[in-house]
């Protein structure tokens, strides 16, 4: 019976292929900002629908950012966070920097 890979190692495989690196820290990205939209409009009390309309979009739309599907413009964030009374920062930084 052969030995099954940790997930650890498995992970460490995948994210050495080639690109991987960057569409792992892309979808990483993603998810971040949704989450952190999904908890401030959960937290104001607003359904998906509200932060849609607030926001010209459609309420899909609003899931699929939420769920980590899509990466908005920053033309997009900026109105999510207008309608959610939050300031958007962008920021870059050398990669030696970041954690």
């Amino acid at each position: 019976m052969s030995e099954r890979a940790s997930w650890r190692a498995v992970r460490e495989e995948i994210l050495n292929r080639p690109g991987a690196g960057a569409a792992y820290e892309a979808a990483r990205i993603r998810f971040e900002l949704g989450e952190a939209v999904r908890l401030r409009r959960e937290a104001l009390g607003m359904t998906q629908a509200q932060l849609a309309a607030a926001t010209g979009t459609q309420q899909p739309a609003v899931a699929r950012f939420e769920a980590g599907g899509t990466m908005p413009t920053i033309m997009i964030l900026e109105r999510y966070a207008e309608a959610l009374g939050m300031r958007l920062t962008v920021e870059l930084e050398p990669l030696e920097q970041a954690s």
